[in-house]
């Protein structure tokens, strides 16, 4: 169970829960819509989703020596700015590999929101010319042999701390936290939407609530535009994470992502992507991002005007933060 792991606080405490009751009323009041404010967090660099992943990572880096954390990300990744706040919090080096994995040609896309952060922060960064791709990145591997050859010690974290042992932890206790928020709350969520790219938020997800026998409620929307891959990794971690905590066996019936939110490519945000985002903005003052929650919040309202919740349901959107990112589309959005 999770009391076994070592958890380090980089958060303030569970995550507000609230009504999206002018997003409701807009698509007809037949479906509840309720947000998990993921983006409000922590103090930590404006917060968001990794930082419950990397909880439960920190403790080991600790433990292991290192005095380096190398991670990987796109230009405009908020892990790599939530890497870069943990290290300054607890007095370690930060190198970060930023990936050019968005073909996005706004002028001021490499020297704003999150990637501006991490500079601020101190971390070391390099800029490389490889497209997205979610596995394991030949630039990370070097980056961790550069730290050791300059007499540091790395500590590796994989994109989006997925693929790490520890990766699914935080959103296994993601889906406990919301188990007894329900309590205090008096109903339940009939389902959670997230975003899923490299995996383990959605992962670890599925195993948490699959201690409830609950797992089936959460839907995916995939941002990734790979989404067969996206699958297996959630697969293979959501397995993993499971194990860990001594849950029962993953089935790949279990994860369920929708994929036809993602287009034209990630990062890359469609026309309806951007009408989502306004509309969340427009309508309940919450900003969601073109390469993350745009799209899922796309994918949530697509579902509910399809009908693919039935009448009375309850459905927890949860918002991973990544904010910070909007800043680099500032020309797609000059005019609001």
């Amino acid at each position: 169970m999770l009391s076994n792991f070592e958890r380090y606080p980089l958060t303030f405490g569970p995550t507000p829960i609230e009504k999206l009751s002018r997003l409701t009323d807009h698509l007809g009041g037949d479906v509840e819509l309720y947000a998990k404010r993921e983006d409000c967090n922590s103090g930590l660099a404006l917060g968001g989703n990794k930082l419950r992943k990397l909880e439960y990572i920190v403790p080991d880096a600790i433990a292991s020596g290192a005095d380096t954390l190398v991670t990987i990300g796109g230009v405009q990744s908020n892990h790599t700015r939530l890497v870069a706040a943990v290290a300054a919090k607890i007095g370690m080096k930060c190198h970060l590999i930023q990936e050019s994995w968005v073909p996005h040609e706004d002028a001021v896309y490499d020297r704003v929101g999150n990637i501006l952060m991490s500079r601020i922060m101190g971390a070391d960064i390099s800029l490389v010319d490889e497209g997205f791709d979610i596995g394991i990145r030949d630039s990370w591997l070097k980056a961790l042999e550069d730290v050791k050859a300059a007499g540091g010690v790395p500590y590796a974290i994989p994109a989006g701390a997925s693929v790490h042992k520890y990766g699914g932890l935080g959103f296994a206790r993601f889906a406990e936290e919301v188990r007894e928020q329900e309590a205090e709350l008096g109903y339940s969520f009939d389902y959670v939407v997230v975003c899923t790219v490299t995996g383990s938020t959605h992962a670890g997800m599925i195993a948490g609530f699959a201690l409830q026998g609950r797992q089936r409620s959460v839907i995916g929307i995939d941002a990734s535009f790979t989404p067969a891959q996206t699958r297996a990794q959630v697969f293979e971690i959501a397995r993993n994470t499971s194990a860990l905590i001594s849950g029962g066996e993953i089935v790949d019936a279990d994860v369920i992502i929708e994929e036809d939110y993602a287009y034209p490519a990630y990062g890359v945000p469609s026309q309806e992507t951007l009408e989502a985002i306004r509309l969340s903005a427009r309508l309940e003052g919450m900003i969601t991002d073109p390469v993350y929650e745009g799209k899922s919040m796309q994918g949530m309202i697509d579902l509910v005007r399809k009908g693919y919740f039935p009448k009375g349901s309850k459905v927890l959107y949860v918002h991973l933060g990544g904010v910070p990112a909007i800043n680099g589309y500032s020309y797609t959005f000059r005019n609001g």
